[in-house]
């Protein structure tokens, strides 16, 4: 598996469990003495996405137009 696929897949898992995770809401809580906070975990998902959709767009090729003057 190439590094582009790696980075596809892990956009395509976090934004699975983006929509899993609003489909179904969930209040934030306490257990075992930790904290569990959705928002910020779906806060994070999203950054994975974002920096995902960097990765992707920086791997694609690209053209430089320039214009020499004499």
């Amino acid at each position: 598996m190439t590094d582009l696929e790696q980075i596809q897949t892990i956009r395509s898992q976090a934004l699975a469990q983006l929509v899993e995770l609003r489909a179904d809401p969930k209040p934030s809580y306490w257990i075992d003495g930790q904290r569990v906070l959705w928002q910020e975990y779906a806060t994070s998902l999203e950054r994975t996405v974002d920096w995902c959709d960097q990765k992707l767009r920086e791997s694609e090729p690209f053209e430089v137009r320039s214009q020499a003057v004499t």
